[in-house]
């Protein structure tokens, strides 16, 4: 199967995002945290990939972690979400990526608050926002 990371290269990337999302999700960048314009959105709806639009996350799975960035205890599906050692900046960490375009989105963690455990932290440049019902 061909995929977007397949087909698209860096100079596709840099002429289809602006400057910070593209530093964000093709070079592993971070928002400033308590900057992101998605950080206190909670209305329902489905967060998506803004590179390649793929749906990564939903509303009933956002919570306020006050770290800063948006943060979820699960992903839409196990499959959309890329899991990555990172050894950057000294310590170890592991990254998200979007499954489908390899897009950084930014990192998961052990210390959520729900019975998941984890708190994926991510970069709101890295997501778009759909409000839609969730109920089929």
């Amino acid at each position: 199967m061909v995929t977007d990371r397949d087909l698209k290269n860096n100079l596709y990337w840099k002429d289809k995002l602006d400057a910070e999302t593209y530093k964000i999700t093709r070079e592993k960048g971070t928002e400033a945290p308590f900057s992101g314009a998605l950080l206190d959105v909670s209305d329902e709806g489905i967060y998506t990939c803004v590179c390649c639009q793929q749906e990564l996350f939903i509303s009933t799975h956002k919570f306020d972690a006050g770290c800063g960035w948006p943060s979820y205890d699960a992903a839409k599906t196990e499959d959309a979400i890329l899991y990555r050692d990172d050894e950057s900046l000294g310590r170890r960490r592991v990254e998200i990526l979007c499954s489908k375009c390899d897009s950084h989105l930014g990192h998961i963690f052990d210390d959520g608050p729900t019975a998941t455990g984890k708190r994926f932290c991510v970069n709101s440049k890295s997501l778009q926002f759909k409000k839609q019902s969730l109920v089929d």
